[in-house]
């Protein structure tokens, strides 16, 4: 008699100690554990939860901001709702003449919210920086909330009538930006010119006053004209330089945490201000 094959539904089959689901190892396919629900990502790998959590935090910030603005700017309501009525309409207008109104409507109303919100950073910004212009440590708030690898040092020379010097290393070179009375910052100017060109070498160096008067950078161009400056280091060259300016040392000075009244409202124009730079 032929004997018959064990069928013990228990004994291992395929390739020896591995099951036929779990890869017979026990281990549990990809990060999640036995039973728990898999964690949704998104295209870039992070939780979803954590994409809401952020565009909510976003939206806070903006309706943050658009109280504090309109505590300064009574006009900004109406004159946002003019911006998106006028933008929509012509949008609209050219769907009309396309006998196409209803697919332009949507289009309209994008490109007006769009328009209004434009205005919107635009007189936040505005605001922000009437508030904080002729208040000592103004144009630090303003260096220090540019976009890109600059690298602020507030206060590195000052008077006790809270005139000071802020140094600012980034690919133009070196950039010396005073705030204060003219006839006193500049003598602090050119005391920190002569003070940096030692250590930075062959390094360009630029020296800016800031204030209205003719040869002056007004604060509400500051952030523009120096991000406007020639590129002359790389980045390379910018951290090489980084290294040599650390024997300069820090702030010499206290300079104010913020020229606005209260951390809420600096930290919100400060956004803008890195938005619209």
């Amino acid at each position: 008699m032929a004997r018959s094959k064990p069928t013990d539904a228990t004994a291992p089959s395929g390739k020896a100690g591995r099951g036929p689901k779990d890869g017979g190892r026990g281990r549990t396919s990809g990060s999640t554990a036995v039973g728990a629900e898999p964690v949704k990502l998104n295209r870039k790998g992070k939780p979803k939860k954590q994409r809401l959590k952020k565009l909510a935090g976003q939206a806070r910030m903006i309706k943050q901001a658009y109280s504090l603005t309109r505590k300064n700017d009574a006009k900004l309501p109406w004159i946002m709702l003019i911006w998106f009525v006028a933008v929509a309409a012509v949008v609209e207008l050219i769907g009309i003449l396309l006998s196409s109104p209803f697919l332009f409507l949507p289009l309209a109303l994008v490109t007006g919210g769009l328009a209004a919100l434009i205005v919107f950073g635009r007189r936040a910004q505005g605001s922000a920086y009437r508030q904080v212009e002729g208040q000592p440590g103004a144009a630090a708030w303003v260096l220090e909330g540019m976009r890109g690898d600059w690298r602020v040092t507030s206060g590195v020379a000052g008077t006790q009538q809270m005139d000071a010097v802020h140094r600012v290393l980034g690919r133009p070179g070196v950039i010396l930006v005073a705030e204060g009375v003219p006839a006193r910052v500049r003598g602090l100017l050119a005391q920190e010119k002569k003070k940096v060109a030692r250590v930075v070498g062959d390094a360009p160096i630029y020296d800016i006053v800031v204030g209205d008067e003719e040869g002056q950078i007004p604060l509400r161009k500051l952030s523009t004209h120096v991000m406007k400056l020639p590129r002359n280091l790389s980045a390379g060259e910018v951290n090489a330089l980084g290294r040599r300016m650390s024997a300069l040392g820090g702030s010499r000075m206290p300079v104010p945490g913020g020229p606005l009244p209260g951390g809420r409202q600096m930290s919100i124009s400060q956004r803008q201000v890195r938005r619209r730079g």
